[in-house]
């Protein structure tokens, strides 16, 4: 039997459990048993290794250290639960199942105890009404081989009975035919997407977010965030072209966003449904400038980007703006679509081609940014009051850490279980029109009374600088707090971006090393 086919019960059962919806919020889980699965379809299931789905499944940098870094192990072990409760409930009645043996990562393709033909997925019952993108459809009940025979009441007339045999054969029969025509009519409605996919795809439903990995012909990539970038789409001229096999992008947890652009002379028409966004444009060179392939540095590439017609970046340098290698984002608000219902971006060059890495497109507030809440964790959380921390992002320098044990006093002690450390910089990049407000988050979680550094005030001091301009001298976390077990948080406001539209937030340690655990930056805007 040719390779190609050898899986097919397999791979059936891998896209019913993906059509499933069991992954609509988990869609890390949804990645990692599409990567297991199909290095296993490849005969590379020797490949399927804790670093290799980090890197290549989840994005993680090259640098990964999986001693630190316990994604890979978390999510393989959520993974096996998800697939568990699955099979103890929706799918139970599957004649082939997925397991992921305890302590591996390569998926084993099972039969089910009872199963009489391992061929025999069952199919999902044709609804009556459309279900939704990613709902999970109910399982038809299976007839078994040896279930009891219909019974027909003795009283019941020959010709009745033939009636009715016929009549719930004929029932069968259309049960049948629905089943195919809904299968028939779901695959045609998923086609592969194609790499020419542009300015006629459907306009994106408000409230959506889109997002676009320039350059990626196919696929999909989850990052850090655990948010879906699609591939590339709407675009116009241009060539795709890929970053050094791996050369490192500074200033980002995720490589992948940066690995493939579109450069040339170019434009995106996007569609979108009428409303304000907030608009965000990837880069980073990795062509010029000092120890890149091609040298050069300041002014090696500059190029001209126009948002609906109008300039936004002229003669812009992304050297200049944030380094050679180095991850850059610009953020643009009150970006609307124009009467045509598309955005159109264009990219124009005045030396050397223009490019693109990436596409962020999220639902804006009128006259302001949305905030950024920031945890110095890996993953994200959810406050006393609801409202989301994103994970760790935007650091230049220092190290992430977690504080398991922290006991910090207050509604939001998780704030404060983790933190960034060293000689650090935060870049976040905001709308260059603009006012904010800052609200930094410090607790001392090492040295101190019953901590496990010892001494007290005086043993960590550093410096906290905004956009250049002196916040707080010898900052000393104990003396502010009076105490361990305690956290404090500095405030400023009234800041305006600096003139790469980043508001730059760094410690610089004077004794001992300096650390955060979380920031907030808010639009203050009027």
């Amino acid at each position: 039997m040719p390779i190609a086919t050898a899986f097919d019960k397999e791979k059936l059962e891998l896209d019913t459990i993906l059509a499933s919806g069991i992954f609509s919020r988990a869609p890390n889980l949804a990645e990692l048993l599409k990567y297991i699965c199909q290095k296993y379809f490849e005969g590379a299931a020797e490949e399927i290794k804790e670093y290799n789905i980090a890197v290549e499944a989840f994005g993680r940098p090259p640098e990964f250290d999986q001693k630190r870094d316990s994604i890979v192990r978390v999510e393989a072990h959520r993974l096996r639960k998800r697939l568990k409760d699955y099979y103890g409930g929706e799918g139970a009645s599957h004649r082939v199942r997925i397991e992921i043996p305890s302590g591996q990562y390569t998926p084993r393709f099972v039969s089910a105890p009872d199963a009489t033909d391992a061929s025999a997925v069952p199919l999902p019952e044709p609804p009556f009404e459309p279900v939704p993108a990613r709902q999970a459809m109910p399982e038809p009940p299976l007839l078994s081989a040896n279930a009891p025979a219909l019974r027909l009441p003795a009283s019941a007339p020959p010709t009745r009975n033939r009636f009715r045999w016929r009549a719930a054969a004929l029932v069968a029969l259309v049960a049948v035919v629905l089943v195919s025509l809904y299968l028939f009519l779901s695959l045609r409605r998923a086609p592969a997407r194609s790499a020419a996919a542009s300015a006629d795809a459907a306009a994106v439903p408000s409230g959506d977010e889109v997002r676009i990995l320039c350059g990626v012909e196919s696929g999909s990539y989850i990052d850090a965030q655990e948010r879906v970038w699609q591939g590339d789409a709407y675009y116009k001229g241009g060539v795709v072209a890929q970053t050094p096999h791996n050369q490192i992008v500074f200033g980002t947890r995720d490589q992948q966003i940066y690995r493939r652009r579109r450069e040339g002379a170019f434009r995106y028409d996007i569609p979108l449904k009428p409303g304000v966004y907030e608009l965000r444009l990837y880069f980073a060179e990795t062509i010029f400038g000092e120890n890149n392939v091609a040298g050069g540095g300041e002014t090696t590439r500059l190029f001209e980007v126009r948002v609906n017609g109008k300039p936004q970046l002229s003669y812009f340098d992304v050297i200049a703006d944030a380094g050679p290698s180095a991850a850059d984002i610009k953020l643009f608000k009150d970006v609307s679509p124009a009467p045509d219902g598309k955005l159109h971006l264009e990219f124009l060059p005045n030396t050397n081609n223009p490019f693109l890495n990436a596409i962020s497109i999220v639902p804006g507030v009128p006259g302001k940014i949305r905030p950024y809440r920031i945890v110095m964790r890996d993953r994200g959380l959810k406050d006393s009051q609801g409202r989301y921390w994103d994970p760790d992002r935007y650091a230049k320098g220092g190290q992430l850490i977690a504080r398991p044990d922290s006991n910090i006093q207050g509604n939001d002690p998780e704030l404060f279980r983790g933190e960034r450390y060293g000689n650090l910089t935060y870049l976040i990049p905001v709308a260059e029109q603009g006012r904010y407000g800052v609200n930094l988050y410090f607790a001392e979680n090492w040295f101190g009374e019953g901590n496990p550094g010892g001494g007290g005030v005086g043993s960590r001091t550093f410096d906290i600088m905004i956009n250049g301009v002196m916040l707080r001298k010898d900052f000393d976390i104990l003396r502010e707090t009076g105490g361990t077990n305690r956290a404090t948080i500095v405030s400023e406001h009234n800041i305006a971006p600096n003139h790469q539209g980043k508001i730059a937030i760094s410690l610089i340690p004077y004794h001992n090393y300096a650390c955060i655990n979380a920031l907030e930056v808010i639009d203050e805007s009027r």
